[in-house]
């Protein structure tokens, strides 16, 4: 098979702009929270599986955290429940702990055999391995009555990482493959947001980057703008005025809690965009906002 001579242009240009970042992120550790359409489009599914085997190859250490809201939701309502939700955190009683629980095992067991058929050499694990996260009970502090703390039920908020399990299967040239649950104090399951998991996680384990799949081109003004590069000041600005709420908070608490703690920058970019990962990791123009850590 032949191509255009334009074609075989574009091509070029395209790898040789990959060059720099290839050398820039060698031996780089790139934390990826993994959701939204991303997850749940076959031919999406297939290409962020290539994306994070390619990052692996060229000398990138990425770590895959995943959710699974989208799958969560449809158990809940075949079992006859609904999910709900405040401050952008699931509610979760004893039973719905237990769909989150078959839900992430058989979503991160997915993602494992999908990155495993693309050449990669994925690990799944939660952070009950090893009790690797640890957590308590996280209690939300009402919005509409201020000091009034709201239980949530079994949702965990994050005490401790140990990323000893990390760094080894990362040199043994593994990808870990990460679900959401963590362990607390007297050994009970937690469910942890994911956002909240991989901010945390790049934190530990001092990641060049955070990158943050969406359902939505990135951060956005009040008119629906895209905003391209952003302070973790302008940020704090956006939460104040309203611009960023519900489901958005615990996405962007994450992020900046990263920018502020030595990730060198944190990107929530659209996962609905084939290959946005290596666009935004690879490429001169990204596809999202970019949050620098100053």
């Amino acid at each position: 098979m032949t191509i255009s001579p334009s074609a075989a242009d574009k091509k070029a240009r395209t790898l040789s702009e990959a060059m720099p970042y290839i050398q820039r992120f060698f031996d780089k550790t790139i934390v990826i929270k993994y959701g939204g359409n991303a997850m749940t489009d076959p031919a999406l599914q297939e290409g962020f599986a290539r994306d994070v085997v390619l990052l692996k190859l060229v000398g990138m250490n990425p770590v895959v955290v995943h959710g699974g809201g989208p799958q969560i939701n449809d158990l809940l309502k075949r079992v006859g429940k609904e999910g709900h939700f405040i401050q952008g955190m699931r509610v979760t009683d004893e039973e719905t702990m237990d769909v989150v629980e078959m839900v992430l095992g058989k979503v991160n067991k997915d993602i494992v055999n999908l990155i495993n058929r693309h050449g990669g050499k994925a690990v799944g694990l939660t952070g009950q391995d090893g009790s690797f996260i640890r957590a308590k009970k996280l209690m939300l502090e009402s919005d509409t009555e201020p000091g009034k703390m709201l239980d949530i039920g079994l949702v965990g908020d994050i005490n401790k990482i140990d990323p000893s399990i990390i760094t080894f299967l990362d040199s043994g040239d593994f990808i870990p493959v990460i679900a959401p649950i963590g362990v607390g104090p007297d050994g009970e399951t937690l469910n942890i947001n994911a956002d909240v998991v991989a901010g945390k996680l790049a934190e530990v384990l001092n990641a060049e980057k955070l990158v943050l799949l969406t359902n939505t081109p990135g951060v956005l003004d009040r008119d629906g703008v895209l905003l391209t590069g952003l302070t973790p000041a302008q940020i704090d600005e956006m939460v104040s005025d309203g611009t960023l709420s519900g489901g958005m908070l615990p996405k962007i608490s994450s992020a900046l809690d990263a920018a502020r703690s030595g990730v060198r920058s944190v990107h929530i970019i659209d996962g609905r965009v084939e290959h946005a990962l290596l666009l935004e990791i690879l490429t001169d123009e990204g596809v999202g906002t970019l949050i620098k850590s100053k």
